[in-house]
């Protein structure tokens, strides 16, 4: 082994570094995903969304991020815009 292999080979400090980095992050990342799951928004609902974004735009598309809307505010839209499509008195 070369003087340069040798430089090149990390140390068991500079490892076992990398592997306490990479279990913070993991951990950020679970905690992250149990928020979401926690949110009430399943995977799969995120995947059509971004699948219908995607057909939209006509390309793929990234979701860089998302926001989460706690209430009944957008369940009261949808349904008065479905309520209003409907006549209320017959037509005679």
């Amino acid at each position: 082994m070369s003087e340069q292999d040798a430089a090149a080979e990390p140390t068991l400090a500079e490892v076992l570094e990398a592997v306490r980095a990479l279990n913070e992050r993991m951990d950020r990342l679970e905690a992250s995903l149990h928020e979401q799951e926690a949110a009430g928004v399943p995977e799969e609902v995120v995947i059509a969304i971004s699948a219908a974004v995607a057909a939209y735009l006509g390309h793929r598309a990234k979701i860089k991020q998302m926001h989460y809307r706690t209430g009944a505010t957008w369940a009261q839209q949808g349904r008065a815009v479905v309520q209003g499509r409907h006549g209320t008195h017959p037509v005679r």
